[in-house]
């Protein structure tokens, strides 16, 4: 009877191993993705601040595609806001995630620890 139980719990940990390699990678891939979002929110702020420090009078060009198009000033700091809003939105979005796939994991480690514990009992 004892060799059922063995195998229940071999596959336990190893659908356990799996699930842990996965969602250490899922959390890697995740704290990467944040670090390259925080990079544009700095670059996009660092641009933003250079363009307030230039005349009014200045001429600006936005990137689109390969060419550049002639845009007031208002135009190109609103669209930097806006983009900062959408990069911070898509960091909670992942952090969120991130919280989510360390709770699951915890919970899969909490039921394979009460199958062990279930094991000695019986």
């Amino acid at each position: 009877m004892s060799r059922p139980v063995d195998m229940e719990l071999r596959k336990a940990f190893v659908e356990l191993q799996h699930k842990m390699i996965e969602t250490s990678q899922k959390l890697r891939l995740a704290d990467i993705q944040i670090e390259q979002l925080k990079g544009v929110i700095t670059h996009s702020q660092l641009t933003e601040r250079e363009i307030k420090s230039l005349p009014g009078e200045t001429k600006m060009y936005q990137s689109l595609g390969r060419m550049f198009v002639l845009s007031d000033r208002g135009t190109i700091e609103s669209q930097l806001q806006n983009k900062v809003k959408a990069v911070e939105e898509k960091i909670g979005t992942l952090q969120n995630q991130k919280s989510y796939l360390e709770t699951s994991l915890k919970e899969a480690e909490n039921n394979l620890r009460e199958m062990v514990q279930q094991k000695r009992s019986s």
